[in-house]
């Protein structure tokens, strides 16, 4: 299938790197290969172009457009740790990059960080863990065929785009843009005296070339607190947003010794992601910027160890 990018207009002060083909083609890759459990979609971050910090095998695609030289992004690489069933992805070993109005740690493979054990789990492409500096961001730049999600931990990120959306994300919100034929918008951190963090997340949807979208729900503390809340599926079931793709995402916040239980229907595969504190999986104590992928269990049993907030994702 191909797509023609979507015009972009660079920022001297910010650029704003160019959706190529090769980016269209390893798109259409990561929806056959979602099936799979991995993925093979990047591109470059939305606010600034890094130099390469290691490099993508090469693509018989048109070549990438120049972009300007940015600060250098640097990895800190590990080798995962397994129990039977359960591999964690510790923070310390996600791709790192720090632009000064940006500090950004990457999960899984994204922009000029790459590592091909890293690509993405199931339908899971991208977790970004962003801070933002006061009235900093990312200008107006374009996205086609992901379903992608923000949640916020501090402070505000002021969003609009090209369907005519445009609010302030605060902790407790989430929102969820789909990308569909394509969408442009814009992120910023609303405070001009207070740093912004939040988690962008990337989902591969289930089939391309959908109408964009965009849908912003809050959900309190309360909803979340000793329990495992619904914030995103495919059907909006108990007022999560929607998402196209097969996927449930979760949010929970734990005070020290409270634990819930969910269970992973057969064949479904879980990723844990701790957004803050630290909280017992298993045998595994997992730190903030932790995550982990579990397949084969049928129990996920989560337990504070100090006060946390953890994101689950139910995927096929």
């Amino acid at each position: 299938m191909n797509r023609s990018p979507l015009p972009i207009v660079p920022d001297a002060s910010d650029p704003v790197a160019v959706l190529t083909r090769r980016e269209a083609a390893l798109r259409v890759t990561a929806l056959a290969g979602a099936a799979l459990g991995v993925t093979a979609c990047t591109r470059p971050p939305d606010g600034a172009a890094m130099p390469p910090a290691r490099s993508a095998p090469p693509l018989a695609a048109a070549p990438l457009a120049a972009a300007p030289t940015a600060p250098t992004a640097s990895i800190a690489q590990s080798t995962p740790k397994e129990s039977l069933m359960i591999t964690l992805r510790p923070a310390a070993a996600r791709g790192h990059a720090d632009h000064g109005w940006l500090d950004s740690h990457h999960t899984f493979s994204f922009a000029n960080y790459y590592d091909p054990d890293h690509m993405g789990f199931r339908a899971l492409r991208v977790i970004n863990d962003d801070r933002v500096a006061p009235g900093r961001g990312f200008g107006m730049h374009p996205h086609r065929d992901m379903e992608i999600i923000s949640y916020v931990l501090d402070g505000g990120l002021e969003h609009q785009d090209s369907m005519g959306n445009g609010s302030v994300i605060r902790p407790g919100d989430v929102q969820r843009m789909s990308a569909g034929t394509g969408v442009r918008h814009s992120e910023f951190n609303a405070s001009k005296s207070d740093t912004v963090h939040f988690l962008q997340i990337w989902l591969v949807p289930s089939r391309l070339g959908i109408e964009p979208g965009y849908e912003q729900k809050a959900f309190t503390d309360a909803e979340k607190q000793g329990r495992l809340r619904l914030i995103a599926s495919p059907d909006g079931r108990d007022g999560s947003v929607t998402i196209h793709t097969d996927a449930r995402l979760y949010a929970g916040r734990f005070a020290a010794g409270e634990s819930a239980a969910f269970e992973l229907s057969r064949g479904r595969h879980a990723w844990v992601q701790v957004a803050r504190g630290q909280v017992k999986l298993g045998d595994h104590v997992l730190q903030a910027g932790d995550g982990a992928a579990l397949s084969a269990e049928s129990l996920v049993t989560l337990t504070g160890v100090d006060a946390s907030e953890v994101l689950l994702f139910d995927l096929a």
